[in-house]
């Protein structure tokens, strides 16, 4: 995933509509979500970040969470959330499993 989005340290009330226009502006692509620098996390840019992912889910896109710091990680499970709950993967199409019945009777 080429398109990523690095959070910065201090994701409070004050980040929250710069992390919203970050998103818009990227919306209708996949897009990696780096939290490798955040120190702090806030319940609002936290409500920017869920529904982040209910955009991409409703758009079919892949939204990854990677490199989550000790500090988002323990935020988010202190305010309910776990990093599953912000990200979104796509169905790939694959080889068709069905047609390779007779291989596996």
């Amino acid at each position: 995933m080429s398109n990523t989005l690095e959070l910065p340290t201090i994701l409070d009330l004050i980040a929250a509509p710069g992390l919203l226009e970050a998103f818009i502006s990227r919306r209708g692509r996949a897009l990696a979500v780096d939290a490798g620098a955040v120190q702090r996390l806030g319940a609002q840019c936290l409500q920017v970040l869920l529904a982040a992912r209910a955009a991409w889910v409703a758009d079919g896109m892949a939204l990854a969470l990677e490199n989550p710091s000790d500090e988002f990680s323990a935020t988010l499970e202190l305010l309910g959330a776990s990093p599953r709950d912000l990200t979104h993967e796509t169905q790939h199409d694959g080889p068709d499993l069905g047609a390779n019945k007779e291989l596996a009777a």
